[in-house]
């Protein structure tokens, strides 16, 4: 989906009065990551935008077989990246059940750079996902160069990278990580699975 721009700036203005250090729990070879100071900020925009992603996963979904209950999704983690020239995201996955990224500042120095790019990955600045194994004859991989205010929400587990750039600009993302209902009744209580 794309955000709109009264929310960018509510998560800019926000990431910028945040100052705790997220580095030590993430992948992310960057300079700036930050824990968002108070989170709940976002619940309003957060339940409207998984009420969003419910409906559409129940729309592609068999759930003849499944319990019909919706899931609550609680935000667990929410971070603010600042990426700069030369730094990248290796190859990971979240914890939780699902995760995001919103793409709250492109520069556009970033898309000429990516524009002039003439290989075959996602470029300067792009972000590939990654299921299974690469394999001749099957597709495991996509990859986005996103724009401003893109937001994509997939399962926790899928791997994806973030690419460098040696543009001379910040690009600016928010990422989080979402636990759900369904985890919650999963956990062990008294060492026995109920």
């Amino acid at each position: 989906t794309v955000i709109d721009q009264n929310t960018i700036d509510l998560f800019l203005k926000e990431g910028e009065a945040s100052k705790e250090d997220a580095s030590p729990e993430l992948a992310g070879v960057l300079d700036k990551q930050i824990h968002f100071k108070d989170k709940s900020k976002f619940d309003t925009f957060f339940a409207g935008i998984f009420n969003l992603y419910n409906h559409a996963m129940n729309q592609w979904k068999d759930t003849k077989k499944e319990n019909k209950k919706t899931p609550v999704y609680y935000m667990e983690k929410l971070w603010i990246n600042y990426q700069g020239p030369n730094e990248f995201n290796p190859p990971h996955s979240h914890g939780g059940s699902l995760s995001f990224v919103i793409f709250l500042d492109v520069p556009l120095k970033l898309q000429t750079e990516n524009q002039n790019y003439k290989g075959l990955s996602a470029g300067p600045g792009g972000i590939t996902f990654l299921y299974g194994d690469v394999e001749d004859h099957c597709i495991a991989s996509h990859s986005i160069f996103p724009s401003t205010g893109d937001m994509f929400i997939f399962p926790a587990w899928l791997k994806h990278w973030v690419y460098p750039f040696k543009s001379d600009c910040t690009r600016i993302s928010v990422s989080g990580n979402i636990i759900d209902s369904i985890k919650l009744n999963r956990m062990k209580k008294n060492g026995t699975n109920e």
